[in-house]
């Protein structure tokens, strides 16, 4: 199957003289499921409508926006895989100079906040034209929101970006049937009730509404902040969830409820479109995105393990839409056959691997259930843990002709895989390439528990139960943890303690990332207002850099460059006798460190 159109030369080639949909993407043209804006291009494409992608258009000017022409329906825009913002800074709010998602790794081919300045340019081009957003930027910033980057509270995009419609989550459902409606003849305008949308107007819905503070509250007010996430986040049972209504001055935001889960057969049917699987033949530079997820399968979205600094839960959900074995094992064996496969899986899994094929089994319960987690504080007495179908899945994607080795490169909740003993053998056994990746993100209790994350029992238990069958195996694996410094609820001293927890447990850190304030997630309320908003208690955070450097610094102890902060954190607790367990030296060496800068300062 051919790409879809980027040009008026390929529209062309297969007889069309006007497009229905113009996606418009901050991301490099990749035709792969992995990449949202190609996905759902080949999903209306599949359903009959003419489509066309353009990719990181020039924002300076107009014209770049002219190069498919006017479409019949509306324009689609979305910043791409990750918002625009996260992908230009760093956690420090510094200038990153790399972007995964374009050719040759450059930095600079997208704008800050890329779906406002895509927008306003397409209504300069066409002023008449429907601009539908969506993505991850749009979707985790459909109510007011807090920017870190501005540490401001910032309303709606949909009002910045002057767009007519939002959609958000996984919008497959939302925008097929925006799509055949508007096809059908109804105008954008008219189109006020579908699932997995937000509007505008200065009327509410005559649907059961929930109206949450206003901007200019939640503005004023970290209270009302928190009480308006919390309203919101409430709201994400598709099969419960009320309208939200947030007023901004003259103007109401009103946000439908989420879409219904896909259905496996639908999900199959997805992952079964003509995707070439590869980058648009017009690039001739490698992206780094594409190296990295090119050999991957994704077998499940959405995650039930509602952890405070993740926005799933606002953007997937929680229910788990899994494929079947057979489209995920077609898929690989299809992958067998193109030139740049040579015999490796890099990953079969989803936000949470071992979560593939789970459901809650209790139907009625899940249609008013309201729990941020289904495995915090407890795993809930409705879920189905049964590893079977999982298990066989790992299984049979190994024995594929062609395929020499498979591994599960995403996260797994290793809480979760006390119940699946089977899985556990299997990943142990075959899923590992030497070291496997495991987010803890913390073991001091009080904070996993302001993440919504098991503690440290738990993760002794896994680290030995893990280290016991590799040994009996005759494999030499490793763990290697995911940690994050500066999280909402974590100090100075929770984060020393950590760091002698896994000196202790002989386990040194690679990468720590710096918590970073993203819309859309529970951590990111508690940064701003101080308040858990599911709870409404107090929440320590530390806010300057200083604070949020020393932490990190404390997890990475044996690097060289990192040792002055570690013994400045050491020193700012009080805790210098702690020098010689962390650092090899005697807390007459660290003060002797500490003369020694002050001396080369007063010179």
């Amino acid at each position: 199957m051919p790409f879809i159109p980027t040009t008026l030369t390929e529209s062309s080639t297969r007889g069309w003289n006007e497009l229905d949909v113009i996606f418009v993407s901050g991301d490099a043209y990749i035709d792969h499921p992995a990449f949202g804006v190609p996905l759902l291009a080949r999903w209306l494409e599949n359903h009959g409508f003419r489509v066309g992608i353009i990719a990181q258009p020039d924002w300076r000017s107009k014209e770049p926006f002219m190069v498919l022409g006017r479409p019949r329906l509306f324009f689609a825009v979305s910043a791409g895989a990750m918002d625009s913002m996260v992908a230009h800074y760093t956690p420090a709010r510094k200038l990153r100079h790399d972007d995964a998602y374009t050719p040759g790794n450059r930095h600079g081919a997208r704008p800050n906040r890329a779906i406002m300045v895509y927008t306003s340019r397409l209504k300069e081009a066409f002023k008449d034209v429907p601009v539908v957003i969506g993505g991850i930027e749009a979707s985790l910033r459909r109510f007011a929101h807090y920017d870190f980057w501005e540490n401001k509270v910032r309303r709606s995009i949909l009002f910045d970006a002057k767009a007519d419609l939002l959609i958000y989550g996984m919008a497959e459902r939302a925008l097929l049937e925006v799509s055949e409606r508007m096809r059908s003849g109804e105008r954008l305008v008219e189109i006020r009730d579908v699932r997995g949308t937000a509007w505008h107007g200065s009327n509410s819905s005559d649907a059961p509404c929930v109206e949450i503070p206003s901007c200019e509250e939640v503005s004023a007010s970290k209270e009302k902040f928190a009480e308006a996430f919390r309203g919101a986040y409430l709201q994400q049972n598709p099969w419960s969830a009320k309208t939200v209504i947030q007023k901004h001055g003259t103007r109401i935001l009103l946000c439908n409820p989420p879409a219904l889960p896909l259905a496996e057969a639908e999900m199959d049917s997805v992952y079964a479109l003509p995707f070439e699987k590869s980058p648009h033949p017009s690039y001739t530079e490698p992206i780094p995105a594409w190296e990295q997820i090119k050999t991957s399968i994704t077998s499940h979205r959405g995650c039930f393990g509602g952890c405070a600094f993740c926005a799933i839960t606002m953007h997937q959900g929680k229910t788990i839409q899994s494929r079947s074995n057979r489209s995920i094992l077609a898929e690989i064996a299809a992958m067998t056959a193109k030139p740049w496969f040579h015999g490796s899986i890099s990953d079969i899994g989803g936000p949470t691997a071992n979560m593939y094929g789970l459901s809650c089994g209790n139907a009625e319960a899940k249609k008013k259930c309201q729990r941020e987690s289904c495995i915090f504080p407890a795993v809930c007495n409705y879920l189905q843990t049964d590893d079977t179908q999982a298990t066989k899945l790992l299984q049979s994607a190994r024995a594929v002709a062609g395929v020499k080795h498979t591994a599960v490169s995403s996260g797994v909740r290793y809480d979760l895989l006390e119940r699946q003993p089977a899985y556990f053998r299997e990943l142990t056994g075959y899923q590992v390439s030497g070291l496997l990746k495991i987010a803890p993100e913390h073991l001091i209790d009080h904070v996993t528990d302001i993440m919504r994350k098991p503690g440290k029992r738990s993760f002794e238990k896994f680290l030995t139960r893990f280290r016991e069958e590799s040994d009996r195996l005759g494999k030499r694996q490793y763990i290697v943890p995911y940690l994050i410094s500066g999280h909402p609820g974590c100090t100075l001293s929770d984060m020393l303690e950590l760091a002698l927890v896994l000196k202790k447990m002989a386990i040194t850190v690679e990468q720590v990332q710096d918590f970073t304030p993203t819309p859309g997630t529970i951590a990111t309320c508690m940064f701003y207002s101080g308040i858990d908003p599911m709870t409404g208690k107090a929440v320590y955070t530390a806010t300057s850099d200083r604070e949020k450097g020393l932490q990190k610094s404390l997890l990475l102890w044996h690097v060289p460059a990192e040792r002055a902060k570690v013994v400045e954190a050491l020193k700012a607790l009080g805790r210098e006798h702690d020098a010689g367990v962390l650092l090899g030296c005697s807390n007459k060496a660290v003060v002797s460190q500490k003369k020694s800068r002050s001396t080369k300062k007063a010179r």
